[in-house]
């Protein structure tokens, strides 16, 4: 019955939001895009096919965003981006949503005087958010077909994160 189904295209084959990876032989994968606020903590989760360029998935990414930012006339919002998002339509995109970005490459500091880097790069806060995200098992490898299966564990996941953090707080 299911195979009747798929092949009269009233279903997803294997699933949506899933794409060939550039990176793994072209293997099916899905992208995840996890704003963290300056701690570390996600305030945001959104999927894409793993082979559309992070630039066009910034909006989706954006849109996501569950926690509204303090008054921009009081406090700029600055936005920490890699290089992936540099250009104009990220720019672009990051200014019409009320943040000033920032793109800084590898290798790419702030120096003082003497040629010493000041500030180290902020890249490092959202790669461990999804190293915290990729130790629950049901992420780390999407077994759901669904994208809203997967995204709703991504939240929950996300819940998660910030619940043990708000614990050890002692709040």
């Amino acid at each position: 019955m299911a195979e009747r189904r798929l092949r009269l295209g009233k279903g997803p084959a294997r699933g949506d939001q899933v794409g060939p990876n550039p990176t793994d032989r072209a293997k099916n994968g899905t992208k995840r895009g996890v704003p963290t606020e300056a701690g570390g903590g996600p305030v945001a989760v959104a999927l894409a096919p793993a082979n559309r360029h992070d630039s066009l998935v910034l909006q989706d990414i954006l849109e996501a965003v569950v926690v509204e930012p303090p008054n921009p006339l009081e406090h700029e919002q600055h936005l920490c981006l890699d290089k992936a998002f540099d250009g104009a339509p990220s720019d672009a995109t990051a200014r019409v949503f009320g943040y000033e970005p920032h793109v800084r490459r590898i290798g790419e500091e702030k120096l003082d005087g003497a040629g010493e880097s000041r500030h180290p790069a902020r890249r490092w806060v959202v790669e461990r958010t999804i190293s915290w995200l990729n130790r629950c098992r049901a992420i780390l490898t999407r077994w759901d077909k669904k994208a809203e299966n997967y995204l709703g564990m991504l939240q929950l996941a996300c819940a998660l994160l910030w619940y043990r953090r708000l614990h050890q707080l002692g709040t």
